[in-house]
């Protein structure tokens, strides 16, 4: 950035905020809270509708994944946990206690695309009549012993903490009120960049700039209207870019990454 160019970073992970804190350059401001609420920031700081980008950067991150307190990994032992910001909302452990099977399978195949959701919903109820669940790997020992095919390199509980983490954390819905409060705040030829890793995020972002891209297309066949009133928002700069293989090489955790670019229209 120029000297006077501005960086205003939101996240709602108490631990990034400390790590954030760190960084003293007079143009960054550190803001906690969700990314959803980006347009509410922007105008409070008075640049609303004139941002020249906005990076979301999805999903869970790697000091989460690397703590074993949070409780996300199913390699790392820890209090069953899985929030991004834990004092909001009721943790994995508190949802497998109460939640019925029902729900529980649907959390799995809705959010972690699980084929074998039922099954593995079946085998967390069964257990947790014994004993409440507590703790990360306790969880995924009965996940892996009830999965019935494991698929090569990957763990067989991994569907099943991706479907826990992004609903808790509600993920999905924060991902497209992002989506829309980032096309209000950028400024004209600003630039949307979102950077995701898994298919359910990736789908989003690729369905909202194709519907921007388009514009009003669900009218009416026949109603009379010229190109320009299409209402078209964005428009796509090139095509999805993933990470090259020596970064993968440098950062395993960036294999499935994919980035999209739009550009605001004038």
């Amino acid at each position: 950035m120029n000297p006077d160019g501005r960086l205003i970073a939101l996240d709602r992970d108490p631990e990034a905020i400390k790590a954030g804190l760190q960084i003293t350059d007079q143009r960054f401001l550190l803001v906690q809270r969700d990314f959803a609420r980006l347009g509410e920031v922007a105008r409070e700081q008075g640049v609303h509708g004139q941002l020249s980008g906005v990076l979301l950067d999805i999903g869970v991150s790697s000091p989460q994944l690397d703590d074993p307190s949070r409780g996300f990994s199913f390699m790392r032992d820890g209090p069953l946990d899985m929030r991004m910001d834990p004092t909001q909302g009721e943790s994995a452990a508190e949802f497998l206690a109460h939640a019925s099977e029902t729900e529980i399978a649907r959390v799995f195949k809705t959010y972690g695309e699980e084929r074998f959701a039922k099954r593995l919903a079946r085998a967390v109820v069964d257990r947790r009549s014994q004993r409440p669940f507590t703790h990360t790997l306790d969880l995924a020992e009965v996940l892996k012993t009830a999965h019935p095919a494991w698929e090569k390199g990957r763990h067989p509980a991994t569907k099943a903490f991706q479907g826990l983490r992004i609903f808790l954390n509600g993920e999905l819905e924060q991902l497209d009120a992002a989506l829309d409060e980032a096309l209000e705040a950028l400024a004209p030829g600003g630039l949307l960049v979102v950077i995701s890793f898994h298919s359910l995020e990736d789908r989003r972002v690729k369905r909202f700039i194709r519907y921007h891209v388009r514009g009003d297309t669900h009218l009416p066949r026949g109603v009379p209207i010229r190109d320009n009133q299409l209402n078209r928002r964005l428009e796509a700069v090139g095509k999805s870019q993933r990470s090259s293989a020596a970064e993968v090489a440098d950062n395993p955790r960036a294999r499935s990454a994919v980035m999209r670019v739009a550009r605001k229209r004038a």
